[in-house]
């Protein structure tokens, strides 16, 4: 069966969501409902706006949750860049969630293409 389960995207925003979870832990306390819950809403709106979007029955649809993903995305690596700067993660960890996500962001912008086709 073809569900978004199957799709590598979905598995590697997965990955992201995962990650992020464990790196912001290490999060000053006072951060709690603030950047440590921005970084996480946003990270854990991409794999869920891709799961809901595959669950439509139409590519129009589906792209249209692909570009919300997308722009989930985009918050989150500047959330990211905010959390590098002001120290609460080091750069080994900056370059690791760095790496997820423009990986994704390629394999979204070339997934909406393909579908828009």
């Amino acid at each position: 069966m073809n569900t978004y389960r199957n799709l590598i995207i979905w598995q590697k925003a997965m990955n992201l969501v995962t990650t992020t979870y464990e790196i912001t832990l290490q999060f000053p306390k006072a951060e709690l409902y603030c950047l440590t819950d921005q970084m996480r809403r946003s990270a854990l709106s991409i794999p869920c706006n891709i799961a809901e979007g595959k669950a439509r029955n139409s590519n129009k649809d589906f792209i249209h949750f692909l570009r919300i993903a997308l722009g989930s995305l985009f918050e989150f690596q500047t959330q990211l860049e905010i959390a590098k700067n002001i120290d609460y993660i080091n750069q080994e960890q900056f370059q690791r969630l760095w790496n997820f996500s423009t990986e994704i962001e390629v394999m979204l912008v070339s997934f909406i293409k393909k579908i828009n086709v």
